[in-house]
């Protein structure tokens, strides 16, 4: 066989069997594993990348008259209808008979399970074609991870009722999950408002079909209903002064805040106090789904391990105070979500274990962000830092050491 000219000629190569194959849910997997490779290498928004690629196919290739060719075509148009020259693209005279049914799917069912901390949902919808032309009734799964914001993984698959029937199994047999049937319009906006984060990322999640799924995941999200839920534009403040007030006041007054001395009375240190609890509302707000009452062992690990090192300036009573404040906290929230006694000390216990290492990143400050680590070097000096002249004389007796470190 011929070496490829383009990246055309390698998808039509790529697909000439496709003509080959039973149903049009085989095709509209083979037609999206074959973009997931475009995806999986985008520089930038890997879903303009994609959208782009298959516009420029379609232009391309509009003279093949192979009924693999015409057939790869019926497919991307299916599966990327906003790419340009989509919608004008027609079922060639020598397709197969399953080509009508590319992309004519119905919504069977549709739900959420996770984790009862709340750091990752999984949403499962299942689809179903109206005869086997189409194929088999199958599941899409999407994991959203609201620790780090984005769609992390998606898989489409079948029987829909293994699956199905797995995954109720797998949450009935372990108090630390859930499951429900979700309304489709959250499924849909919930996965896609991730999803786009996840189509700019620089480097895509290692394992799992994000890539290969990723189009035909679209697809059937396009399926369900638009969206209802209004999601806050960025830059409105997740988590108000006022609100922050009266969480901390209430946080305070618990039973929680007293085992860990961190009642109004049970500590002399309230500044440093108020310090901690304020880098723990900052943290809970920096996240994309921001939820101050959402504590689980891994983001505590990211607070503490992470997330505080690059972001805050600690003296050593804010060191030696801050995870107590975080179990205290972790503890209270628990409790506020009605979390099992199981989840609150599984966390509890995390945070205690870790602490050994966030006194060594606090020690060896080297997980200090630049700014972070100027401004402890600052304090450090006795700089005022409300002092104007008092920082420009630091900033030019150590302006050499500055500019070195920056090259």
């Amino acid at each position: 066989m011929a070496t490829p000219e383009t990246p055309y000629d390698a998808v039509l190569a790529a697909a000439r069997d496709v003509t080959k194959l039973e149903c049009a849910l085989d095709a509209e997997m083979l037609g999206a594993a074959l973009l997931g490779s475009v995806y999986a290498v985008a520089e930038t928004d890997r879903a303009a990348a994609v959208r782009e690629f298959v516009g420029n196919f379609l232009s391309a290739t509009t003279r093949r008259r192979a009924a693999s060719a015409t057939t790869i075509r019926t497919v991307f148009a299916r599966l990327v209808p906003d790419a340009a020259g989509a919608a004008g693209v027609k079922i060639g005279s020598t397709a197969p008979d399953w080509s009508s049914r590319l992309g004519q799917v119905r919504l069977t069912g549709s739900y959420a399970y996770g984790d009862v901390y709340g750091d990752q949902t999984s949403y499962l919808a299942t689809f179903a074609y109206d005869d086997d032309l189409g194929g088999p009734e199958h599941a899409v799964v999407a994991l959203v991870d609201h620790n780090i914001g984005i769609t992390k993984d998606v898989f489409v698959g079948g029987p829909a009722e293994r699956i199905l029937g797995q995954v109720r199994q797998m949450c009935a047999n372990d108090e630390l999950t859930w499951f429900r049937e979700e309304d489709p319009g959250v499924l849909r906006g919930e996965v896609s408002r991730h999803l786009a984060i996840t189509d700019g990322l620089r480097e895509l999640p290692s394992e799992g079909s994000l890539a290969t799924d990723r189009a035909l995941v679209g697809a059937r999200l396009a399926v369900l209903p638009a969206p209802t839920s209004v999601v806050a534009p960025p830059g409105d403040d997740p988590i108000p002064a006022d609100r922050r007030t009266i969480l901390v006041r209430e946080f305070l007054a618990s039973p929680q805040a007293r085992r860990f001395g961190l009642d109004s009375t049970g500590t002399s240190d309230l500044a440093s106090l108020h310090f901690c609890l304020s880098l723990v509302l900052d943290h809970s707000a920096s996240l994309l789904d921001p939820d101050p009452m959402r504590w689980s062992p891994a983001v505590a690990g990211m607070f503490l391990l992470d997330w505080v090192h690059r972001r805050a300036v600690l003296d050593i009573d804010d060191a030696a105070m801050l995870p107590a404040v975080v179990r205290g906290w972790a503890a209270y929230a628990g409790q506020q979500r009605n979390l099992p006694a199981a989840a609150i000390t599984q966390t509890d216990t995390a945070i205690a274990e870790i602490v050994p290492e966030f006194v060594r990143l606090y020690t060896t400050g080297e997980r200090r962000s630049p700014a972070t680590a100027a401004v402890a070097q600052l304090l450090a000096d006795g700089v005022d830092l409300n002092d104007p002249q008092a920082l420009d004389a630091w900033i030019d007796a150590n302006r050499q050491r500055l500019a070195d470190e920056q090259s």
